[in-house]
Parts: structure tokens; sequence; C-alpha cells
């Protein structure tokens, strides 16, 4: 579903993302830990090309783009299409409803008539507990609905990929289980799913796979039992002790 392949990503003289290499199947978890700065949310923006790879290719669902040369609007388009994002914070429109937030990227961008839009709309914040809350303004929901909105916006694209940076980094403690919960039904139906992260649990408990992230190299990866238990790494093990 998605492979990289050598990816470089570079601001000024800084190397983010050195020579990353990756394969993630079809309905596979991928849960991506690492320190600040190490370039895990960077390798998240390149698979989507909110930031542009300086060198490699990135391949979703059968699109392939190949960075470094001439990359078009199109072959970008051709690979976002392929992925839903939901970010740290929840960039919602202020002035739409929950539902007109959902509908927006549907009528705009796929071009869906409004009432097919409203339908898929409601469908999908439905699916994400929120049904009751339609109508209501981004100001008028709490920190883990308006994430949730953020997902169901997402999940509207029918993308073949969904995308997370730390969706839960933002909130209150006791809102964060909220968000989870959505994402773990998510993974459950089969989603295919790579998610920055910090919720050692989730990583832990719903994850296929788990890669630990440093200084723009991927240190260590495997399933979530070998790395939490036993890591090949020093490093991995030096960060995953921070957080027992």
């Amino acid at each position: 579903m998605i492979t990289v392949r050598n990816l470089q990503k570079q601001f000024d003289d800084h190397l983010v993302l050195r020579d990353i290499s990756l394969e993630v199947p079809k309905g596979e978890v991928v849960a991506i830990l690492g320190p600040s700065g190490s370039g895990k949310t960077t390798l998240l923006r390149c698979l989507n090309v909110l930031e542009m790879p300086n060198g490699g290719s990135v391949t979703i669902g059968g699109e392939t783009v190949e960075f470094g040369g001439k990359v078009t609007k199109q072959d970008i388009a051709k690979l976002r299409s392929q992925t839903g994002m939901v970010f740290q914070q929840h960039n919602l429109f202020p002035h739409f409803t929950a539902l007109e937030n959902v509908m927006e990227g549907l009528v705009t961008v796929k071009r869906v008539p409004r009432l097919k839009a409203r339908a898929t709309a409601e469908m999908f914040l439905t699916k994400v507990g929120l049904g009751d809350k339609m109508n209501l303004y981004p100001f008028q929901l709490s920190g883990g609905q308006q994430q949730r909105v953020g997902i169901a916006r997402a999940l509207a694209m029918e993308p073949q990929v969904m995308l997370f940076d730390e969706p839960t980094s933002a909130l209150d403690p006791e809102l964060v289980q909220e968000v989870l919960k959505v994402m773990k039904e998510l993974a459950a139906e089969g989603m295919t799913m790579v998610v920055v992260t910090h919720e050692m649990r989730f990583a832990r408990s719903i994850a296929n796979r788990v890669i630990f992230m440093e200084g723009g190299y991927i240190v260590e990866e495997g399933q979530p039992e070998q790395v939490f238990q036993s890591p090949r790494e020093e490093r991995t093990k030096q960060f995953l002790q921070l957080f027992e």
C-alpha cells in the first residue's frame, strides 16, 4: 500500500530525512516513535507532499511520485488523493459547523453534489460518535470532539491510507481516549494507518509494527512486543525508558 524508497528531505543545510525506506502493507497500522526533531513528522508530511522531498520516491495505492526532479501539481494531487491526514491541531474552519467542515472537501475538491456530500458527511460524523453534534461550530465542541470532526473530514474523502500526526498531543488527558477509541475502530476495520505518536499504550496494543526514528534515520523497527520488551538498539531502549 505504501512504499518509500531512499526518501530525503533537507531544510537549508540540515538533512532531516536521510535515505528513508519502508513498506506498509494494506491494512497495517504502523506507529512511528522518536524524540522531537527525529524527522517523524517530516516523514509523514512528505508522504502526502505537504513537504516536498529532495529525493527518493513515494508510492501510495498505486500512485508513484519520484522526487528530486520535476514534480507537477498533478503528481502531488494524485498522491494526496490516496491519503487522509489528521494533524496535531484540528484545523477546522471556525465559521463552519461540524457538518459543513466535513462537507467542504467533498464539494470543493471532489465536486460532489451538496445533497450527496451532506449525506456522506452525516454518515462519517455518526461513525466517529458525533451524530448529535453536526450543527455545532468548533468553538462549541471540546478538543476531542473537534479532533473527531477532523478524522471524519479525512475519512469522507475515502482515502486508501490515514496519516495521523500526534493526534492527541494537544488534548487534555481526559479527552485522549475518545480519539484513540475512533482510531482503534478504524484499525479493527482494516484501515491502513501511519501514526506519529507518544501514546505508547496505543502503539503497543494497536500497531502491527513500531518504527523508532532519531536524527533522520530509522534506528529500529519491529513488532510492538519486540521493540517494547527487548529493543535491539540501545538508543531505542533509552527512549522507551522515559515512558516507564
